[in-house]
């Protein structure tokens, strides 16, 4: 009998809050937390850094097996985990301004989602772990006890990633802002393989006016409802 763990697979937009709320709910929970859009956020860097066409799978396939991306779950970790492109550890680079607008771009390569989903499957393998992208209830683990889609009005959403960036000292154009999360957000929600969508059984929750630890609290409830059930 396959072994069902009580992964909680968290899905939505970008700035929805899925990075903050998984982390919490992994912590709460005992869980480790992987935000699967830093390994496609590794390869855009890969991409960039090697003047790679972001158009061109194959290139960027290539680039994988030179440069392998992988994710050394840490639970001592700030994020949980360590994300490397060969031997190199990769950190404050993956949130560039760059690597956020390559970084659908990347994503939407079937070839690429391939690889990527088949290590993610094998690190759910390991335990029970919180998972955070645009496919995951869908895709990467269909199976998962626990859905959650996440989203947030484009204000919200907006006022949080500027909030984001400026607490590290960069200055954003609000306007311009919102025009790239609402590009990012058809990009996501348009490319032919692993679209971002409510996956099947998810619950859906509206974060736009409620504090993460809100999101949280509601999260960790329905996971030891059901545990205790």
């Amino acid at each position: 009998m396959t072994r069902v763990l009580p992964h909680v697979a968290i899905d939505g937009p970008a700035a929805s809050g899925k990075t903050t709320v998984g982390r919490s709910v992994a912590r709460r929970l005992g869980f480790l937390y992987l935000d699967t859009g830093a390994m496609y956020r590794a390869l855009a860097h890969l991409a960039l850094r090697n003047e790679i066409d972001l158009d061109n799978q194959h290139a960027l396939l290539r680039l994988l097996e030179q440069y392998p991306v992988r994710v050394e779950l840490d639970a001592e970790s700030a994020s949980g985990y360590r994300v490397f492109a060969g031997e190199r550890e990769l950190g404050p680079e993956l949130t560039s301004s760059e690597v956020t607008a390559a970084v659908s771009i990347v994503a939407a390569h079937p070839l690429v989602r391939e690889k990527m989903v088949e290590q993610q499957r094998t690190i759910a393998s390991r335990g029970p772990v919180v998972m955070a992208g645009r496919d995951i209830g869908s895709v990467v683990l269909p199976d998962a006890p626990f859905k959650v889609y996440l989203t947030a009005s484009l204000p919200a959403r907006v006022e949080r990633r500027r909030a984001e960036l400026q607490a590290k000292g960069i200055d954003v154009d609000v306007h311009r802002l919102a025009q790239e999360l609402a590009e990012r957000d058809a990009l996501d929600q348009t490319r032919p393989t692993s679209p971002l969508r409510v996956a099947p059984g998810a619950v859906e929750i509206d974060s736009s006016s409620l504090s993460a630890d809100d999101v949280t609290d509601e999260i960790v409830r329905r996971v030891k409802s059901a545990a205790t059930a």
